[in-house]
């Protein structure tokens, strides 16, 4: 425990803290949630390493704690919002965001990492994030945080936003994506380009392939 408190401690301060993380609150939350918790026990070694860990026998990953810690600042979850992780595998976004205050929600559409989230969440103390298979009511979120990347817009997701609702995603294919920042407005969702980040893809969002004679 005490090598992972320490291991924690350098990932916020070399890692987040030189990828333009700032914020206080997505500072604290990195510090103290355990992101050990999230991956499985014969690979909890790998859980401070500055890269994306796969999640065995499942379609997803968690994402580099920098990037992760990043979109979320860029989310700027408020206490009390009603906030959605998609696709987060074991739900460490979802544990940092209800660490920051938000009342969270993780839609993993496979099940077989739905199995990992519920004991990874309540290891770490964040029992209280609903896990869901299937996709909440529309306009029921103040903001949408999505793990993983996608080669084509989440659209399938804005309904799910209320108005000024934030959504964050990373947009693209290998190390040319970007991160972009969705916000409802007068029931129009427009969005801007944030900063580069790679990131393991969604395969329910990936550009249909074509046909070729």
């Amino acid at each position: 425990m005490e090598a992972f408190i320490e291991l924690r401690r350098n990932m916020v301060d070399c890692q987040l803290r030189t990828y333009d993380v700032t914020d206080r609150d997505v500072l604290a939350a990195a510090d103290s949630v355990p992101r050990e918790a999230f991956v499985p026990g014969n690979a909890s070694h790998l859980a401070y390493l500055d890269q994306p860990i796969a999640l065995p026998g499942t379609s997803r990953g968690l994402m580099a704690p920098m990037v992760v810690a990043r979109m979320i600042q860029t989310l700027d979850p408020e206490p009390g919002e009603d906030v959605l992780e998609y696709g987060g595998g074991s739900g460490y976004g979802a544990a940092l965001m209800q660490r920051m205050g938000a009342k969270v929600s993780l839609w993993e559409p496979d099940a077989e990492a739905r199995k990992l989230a519920g004991p990874a969440l309540a290891a770490a103390g964040a029992g209280e994030v609903a896990i869901l298979d299937k996709a909440p009511a529309p306009a029921s979120c103040d903001a949408i945080l999505v793990s993983g990347a996608c080669e084509v817009q989440p659209s399938t997701l804005f309904p799910l936003l209320r108005e000024e609702g934030r959504l964050v995603v990373i947009e693209g294919a290998g190390r040319a994506a970007r991160v972009k920042l969705y916000q409802k407005s007068m029931g129009a969702v427009s969005g801007r380009t944030v900063f580069d980040a790679f990131a393991p893809e969604l395969a329910e969002f990936r550009r249909p392939a074509a046909f070729t004679f």
